[in-house]
Parts: structure tokens; sequence; C-alpha cells
């Protein structure tokens, strides 16, 4: 008999309101007010780059 394996799902952070970006090229920096609820991740783009969480 074969043994199935069970495969984790690796849960994504999700973008929650109030967390703060910011761009590594130019330094804009966004604060999110309202979270958009779409199942997959949203990346949020500038200088054509993901802007990263600010710590």
């Amino acid at each position: 008999m074969a043994v199935k394996k069970a495969i984790k799902k690796v849960a994504k952070k999700g973008v929650k309101k109030g967390d703060v970006y910011k761009c590594s090229v130019c330094g804009l920096a966004i604060t999110v007010d309202e979270v958009c609820g779409c199942v997959d991740t949203c990346d949020i783009i500038c200088c054509e780059k993901q802007m990263k969480p600010k710590k």
C-alpha cells in the first residue's frame, strides 16, 4: 500500500489595517486604512518593486 504524506500549507501573513509599508527605492511610506479582502495576497508596488513592511 502507498502511504500519502500530508502536505502542509504555509500561511502567508496578510495585510492588516494599520500596517505600514515603505519603498526601498524612494522612501515613500504608506499606512493601510482599508483591507481589500482578496483571497490571495496583494502586492503593493512602488518604483516597479514590491514594498516591504516597515519595522
